[in-house]
């Protein structure tokens, strides 16, 4: 069983929503970033997402586009963020990590050196942002056959039927978009994304976790009500971002939003039961 899916499973038993906080490698410093991903653990994360820097990441909105511009003024590039998972997995063997990025550099690299390189470095789970399911080719049955979950994006527009093919090529767990429109992006309707959550468990045995536009911890305590996973990205970054010049304080203001999402999510969970 892949860590993503014993992770998802002990949640299950222990009826806890996953927490899957976004940082982009090498934001505001490669310095900082195995050393957030143990904070993000230790702050209650499930989960985290490792994002690639990349020099036009079409899917992202502003706050993110700027943590890439930040991350590739240090020249870091997708090597350089397997050999920070590499790290992490040094001190942490069990907290699955999904790499977040665009096809360019994976084609670059070549699709079956990085599968053998992510999975060695310790990676479980990929997510390319800009790749269409009809132009994937054999990436995420490669990814699969190396061992690795390859996770897909569900838009608010995709229909039944795409939604449905995304649910049987998918591993690890399905990512639903939450709003319309690029990462960072506000409006969130729960009781709407409750229903195509609720859709996408009727086509999938896998986990369905949700993410854009949650920001604080009451949103998140509301979406893990629908969702088997709340992924959060942008509000981290916009604390990064806020912090850039100090390294100490941008993981202290990171890891206190995970903590209180994490509190949050639970009290929640708690109420209801």
């Amino acid at each position: 069983m892949s860590r993503l899916a014993t992770r998802f499973q002990a949640l299950r038993e222990q009826q806890r929503t996953a927490l899957i906080p976004y940082i982009t490698a090498g934001d505001p410093h490669p310095d900082l970033t195995v050393r957030l991903m143990h904070g993000l653990v230790a702050a209650g994360a499930d989960v985290v997402e490792v994002g690639v820097p990349f020099s036009d990441p079409i899917g992202d909105g502003p706050v993110i586009q700027q943590a890439c511009e930040r991350a590739l003024r240090h020249n870091v590039g997708l090597r350089d963020v397997l050999a920070m998972v590499r790290r992490f997995r040094e001190d942490d063997t069990e907290t699955p990590v999904v790499l977040m990025g665009y096809m360019n550099p994976i084609e670059v690299m070549g699709y079956a050196e990085f599968a053998k390189a992510a999975l060695e470095s310790g990676v479980d789970g990929v997510l390319t942002v800009d790749m269409p399911l009809e132009e994937m080719g054999d990436l995420d049955g490669l990814l699969a056959d190396t061992g690795l979950d390859p996770v897909f994006l569900v838009a608010p527009t995709s229909t039944e039927e795409r939604m449905q093919t995304i649910c049987k090529r998918a591993g690890g767990f399905v990512y639903y978009v939450s709003i319309k429109g690029v990462t960072g992006a506000a409006s969130l309707d729960i009781d709407s994304v409750g229903q195509r959550v609720d859709s996408l468990r009727s086509m999938t045995g896998l986990p369905v976790g949700v993410g854009f536009g949650i920001s604080d911890a009451p949103t998140a305590a509301r979406m893990a009500s629908v969702a088997d996973a709340v992924v959060v990205g942008s509000a981290l970054v916009r604390r990064i971002e806020a912090n850039q010049d100090d390294l100490d304080k941008a993981h202290e203001a990171v890891t206190e939003l995970v903590a209180d999402m994490r509190h949050a999510m639970d009290a929640a969970a708690a109420t209801s039961a």
